[in-house]
């Protein structure tokens, strides 16, 4: 991913709101799943990690991008947006 289309991404990302959080449980095959078929429906979302998880954000957004075969835009304090390519048909988001 270029600079450029990382940079696009991110001002897509600037007036979302996370669809999901993270807690004390931190990650779960639950969370992985849904956070999946979300990246499957909408190819950029924002997950936001609350006060009360211990691991650190950037790490979680890391191990969320392996699972889900996605990538992290960006990790800004507790906030973490990932972006998967949707298939060709169904492709939402056109990146410069």
């Amino acid at each position: 991913m270029t600079t450029k289309q990382r940079a696009y991404l991110k001002s897509l990302a600037m007036t979302m709101d996370p669809i999901f959080q993270i807690g004390k449980n931190s990650m779960t095959p639950e969370l992985t799943k849904a956070v999946e078929e979300a990246l499957n429906a909408r190819e950029l979302i924002k997950v936001s990690v609350l006060q009360n998880c211990a691991d650190d954000p950037k790490e979680l957004a890391q191990i969320l991008a392996e699972r889900t075969h996605s990538l992290v835009v960006q990790v800004i304090g507790k906030k973490i947006v990932l972006y998967k390519e949707g298939k060709p048909d169904k492709k939402k988001i056109q990146l410069p």
